[in-house]
């Protein structure tokens, strides 16, 4: 089946558009667009630059991908957006190029939902099945890991990390790295609890959530510091995969300024 494009649709000659895609009313899609099978556009949809979409996207009216940077640094170099496949990008959602200062790619992969008014600055990287609320703003080189969640209203500071599995409440303010497995909300955002219910839903054991929770309450509750924390998990015979990932995300952070591992790209 070719794909399917509404008369009113404007999409440029050069753009590559694969078999199944549905390109509704006043879309708007340019040049350097390459479009995967069965990705479908609804009305309004703008895709402008050097974009690269996969398969099976739906993306919703008003969403715009591949704007240049709001980065007053930015030259005009050929950067991109890369999408995975199997993405819900709701309406209004809009999707920066990147700049030059890292890989020079935004990239959205796949099974992950942004819900309407989301922003992805440019050099974000978002993983996997994440899932991004209602009116949640990514500054620029945010990292989001797979299966995490942000909630409503959230705004990331720039160069800041979201672990995975993590869970950020709404209207909150990050300013410092999440780390995995960890619920945060707050002006500013704070590790509060382990995220038991997406851990829970992606079929982690008790045993795994009762060493994470052990290892949240001797760093953020009796603040033992890493070292010492991490003595006492071992002694306990709870030094697990995930535990020590944990450990290694926080020390990372550590390393950076302001609580932020990535911060040190900046200076790069």
């Amino acid at each position: 089946m070719t794909a399917l494009v509404a008369d009113n649709a404007i999409v440029a000659p050069q753009a590559q558009i694969d078999e199944d895609v549905e390109i509704g009313p006043f879309c708007v899609v340019g040049p350097q667009a390459i479009i995967g099978r069965g990705t479908r556009l609804e009305n309004g949809v703008t895709i402008m630059g050097r974009v690269t979409i996969g398969q099976r996207n739906h993306i919703y009216p008003g969403a715009v991908i591949g704007g240049e940077p709001q980065d007053v640094s930015y030259l005009g170099s050929e950067t991109q957006v890369v999408i995975g496949n199997h993405n819900v990008i709701r309406e209004g959602v809009t999707i920066n190029r990147a700049t030059e200062k890292e890989d020079g790619i935004t990239y959205v992969g796949s099974h992950n939902f942004l819900m309407a008014n989301c922003h992805v600055a440019h050099d974000c990287h978002v993983g996997n099945r994440v899932t991004i609320a209602n009116n949640t703003m990514l500054a620029g080189h945010v990292h989001v890991h797979d299966h995490a969640t942000l909630s409503g209203g959230v705004g990331v500071h720039h160069f800041s990390t979201v672990g995975a599995y993590s869970f950020v409440g709404g209207i909150s303010r990050v300013i410092h790295d999440v780390p995995p497995y960890m619920l945060a909300e707050g002006i500013p955002a704070r590790p509060r609890c382990v995220n038991v219910v997406a851990l829970k839903r992606n079929d982690f054991s008790s045993s795994v959530i009762k060493c994470l929770t052990e290892a949240h309450r001797l760093i953020y509750r009796e603040k033992l510091g890493l070292d010492r924390a991490r003595e006492e998990i071992r002694d306990g015979g709870q030094l697990i995969p995930q535990v020590n990932e944990l450990f290694s995300f926080i020390e990372t952070q550590q390393d950076g300024r302001h609580g932020r591992s990535r911060h040190t790209r900046r200076a790069a």
